[in-house]
């Protein structure tokens, strides 16, 4: 083989080698920060992951909203009308968080099945729902366990 054409080569392979590295570096950081959503029955069926974060949503309890007495940690029930999941919250809540309201909640679940919440999320307007948490309510009356306000 020629000296050129050898250069050539070791700069094609080294270009290949490279790629392959960022390629691998970024389905590594993807991977990383990958977030699913469950809903509250899939959450109580054992589906979401144990040790990793995921996101919850439904709405919130009606009568389930209780303050702890440091001012700023709220506990809470997800329910999608099936089943629910308790989520506890440190910090400041949204505006628009109240009973009844659809949120979503980002996390992992702690001790005892209660959701270990980082960020909670409401509705941004009387009309709107997320995605997700409207599908898990519509799922949840199709299958005829509605326990009260139907699915959207």
């Amino acid at each position: 083989m020629k000296p050129a054409r050898k250069k050539r080569m070791i700069l094609i392979g080294l270009m290949v080698a490279g790629v392959a590295v960022a390629v691998g570096f970024g389905l590594r950081a993807f991977n990383q920060n990958l977030m699913f959503f469950y809903s509250p029955s899939e959450v109580v069926a054992g589906s979401a992951p144990a040790n990793a974060p995921f996101r919850i949503g439904g709405l919130v309890s009606n009568g389930s909203v209780q303050r702890q007495s440091d001012g700023l940690t709220v506990q809470f029930d997800v329910t999608d009308q099936a089943k629910s999941v308790t989520v506890q919250y440190t910090g400041i809540l949204p505006d628009l968080f109240r009973e009844g309201q659809g949120i979503v909640a980002h996390g992992r679940l702690g001790p005892g099945g209660t959701f270990i919440a980082d960020e909670v999320l409401a509705k941004h307007d009387e009309n709107y729902m997320p995605p997700e948490v409207a599908d898990s309510l519509q799922k949840a009356h199709e299958a005829g366990v509605s326990q009260g306000a139907a699915a959207p």
